[in-house]
């Protein structure tokens, strides 16, 4: 590289580096000056601190991206300063300097947080490479953290709808597995949007731009599914009248999506076993071996551990497909995400059928709330549909929803009752729920029951509202 370059690079790194701001806290003076020389021609904001209580001091003062932090201090321990910085701000980096025979405690600084530790004597050139490293890895951390923030705050992502708690989880997942190429079995009851994730995992992975051949087991023929995945040679059986490529093939170089895995035939799961071990199959008639590479991704309605009870799945098939395994929730199950998923399919079926619908009644979201979702987010999608094809008005109101005549479905929170005006959506949830334990006199797991979700997200939700089971029942 000429000079001139070199010369060009160095200013450009200065221009990087003048945000950056970096303590140095050290009792000796000589040290902390040649080191601060050689930071600033580096272009970075560096401060000098020669006591625990200065650094302190200056420390929460200043907002500093990294600090060299000298063990041995005139007025306190080093490592107690290192502490409060790391408490104070944990994404700030700290390089600790240690003196000759401190090395376990540099060691244990290490553990407690610290990047790493440099021993007296040293040269810059033995320090530079530490300090860019600390600051790549503050950056890392930084992403990391605002990519998650980005995640909790998400309530759509890749079309699949939802910000509970557990569609956070799922989101994380799929943005830490797409572009690897690990196989991923995602399990859920029908209707809870498995295809959906899916797409998400195949559109954000490296292969997104390669086919994505989707496959539901049960829907082909139980003597015809061989054939459609690995393809056949002309006369290998009665009706194959010229050759074919299976959709394995198809799937080179992008995602398989293999549906309902547990519906296929388990004297084909064997072969799909040596597909995935070898990356390797034959089609049906031929000797012949083809090379295959693609990412599979399964879905099944069943637990899995039911299935392989059953007989209905290969246990060492299923070791095989669930490298990372998504367990998808019930709709019963993420309820607040209820009011997020209405709202969008009442645009997107407004828009479709030109309808002026502008909103849902509390009512009517009391109805919504209440019913039980067997069909998941499916069945919610179509009764949004179907009401707002039939709506009169420009909000969906009780009756416009198929719940016999507007009243709550047996084994929902109790007989029909008034909302009273002016409720919010929560206020709406506590009130089904207090009537919901009123009728059960108290009975948790009863009311659960009534309620259709599991009694640990029935607690949660006492412990939300502030609800005094106790003082309901005596009512």
């Amino acid at each position: 590289m000429s000079n001139t370059s070199s010369v060009v690079l160095r200013e450009e790194r200065k221009v990087e580096n003048k945000d950056v701001r970096i303590l140095i806290v050290d009792d000796e003076a000589m040290i902390a000056d040649s080191l601060r020389k050689h930071l600033v021609a580096e272009g970075y904001s560096v401060d000098t601190a020669a006591t625990g209580a200065e650094a302190i001091e200056r420390f929460d003062q200043g907002g500093h991206h990294l600090a060299i932090c000298d063990l041995q201090l005139p007025d306190m321990d080093g490592l107690e300063v290192m502490r409060h910085m790391k408490d104070a701000r944990p994404n700030t980096e700290v390089i600790v300097v240690t003196g000759y025979g401190s090395v376990q405690r540099a060691v244990d600084a290490t553990k407690a947080g610290a990047f790493y530790f440099v021993e007296k004597p040293f040269d810059f050139e033995e320090l530079q490479p530490l300090v860019d490293k600390a600051l790549e890895r503050r950056e890392l951390v930084a992403e990391a953290v605002s990519m998650r923030r980005q995640l909790s705050t998400r309530s759509e992502y890749f079309n699949i709808i939802g910000s509970s708690k557990q569609m956070q989880t799922i989101y994380e997942t799929i943005e830490s597995v797409a572009k690897s190429d690990a196989n991923v079995l995602i399990v859920g009851e029908s209707g809870t949007g498995k295809e959906l994730i899916a797409n998400a995992i195949h559109y954000n992975s490296l292969r997104s731009k390669k086919t994505f051949i989707k496959v539901n087991c049960a829907a082909l023929p139980k003597e015809l599914i061989e054939s459609e995945l690995f393809g056949h040679t002309k006369g290998a059986f009665t009706g194959a009248h010229a050759d074919k490529e299976g959709l394995v093939q198809h799937a080179a170089g992008g995602s398989l999506l293999l549906d309902e895995i547990a519906e296929m035939p388990v004297e084909l799961q064997p072969k799909l076993l040596r597909v995935l071990q070898e990356r390797s199959y034959r089609k049906i008639g031929s000797e012949k071996t083809y090379s295959v590479d693609f990412r599979l991704i399964c879905s099944t309605n069943r637990l899995p551990a039911d299935a392989i009870r059953e007989g209905l799945l290969r246990d060492d098939l299923f070791y095989r497909i669930s490298t990372i395994t998504i367990h998808v929730p019930p709709l019963r199950e993420r309820s607040e995400d209820i009011q997020l998923l209405t709202e969008h399919f009442l645009k997107m079926y407004a828009k479709k059928y030109d309808r002026p619908i502008t909103g849902v009644s509390q009512a009517a979201y009391q109805r919504l709330f209440a019913h039980g979702w067997p069909g998941n987010v499916r069945e919610l999608q179509n009764v949004l549909e179907r009401a707002v094809l039939l709506a009169k008005g420009t909000r969906i109101e009780p009756f416009d929803l198929p719940f016999e005549n507007g009243t709550l479905p047996e084994g929902a929170a109790a007989a029909a009752w008034d909302v009273p005006p002016n409720m919010t959506l929560e206020d709406v949830e506590k009130l089904v729920i207090e009537r919901t334990l009123q009728r059960t006199g108290g009975n948790k797991q009863a009311a659960a029951n009534l309620l259709g979700i599991y009694r640990p997200r029935l607690y949660s939700k006492i412990k939300k509202y502030n609800i005094d089971v106790g003082t309901l029942v005596s009512a």
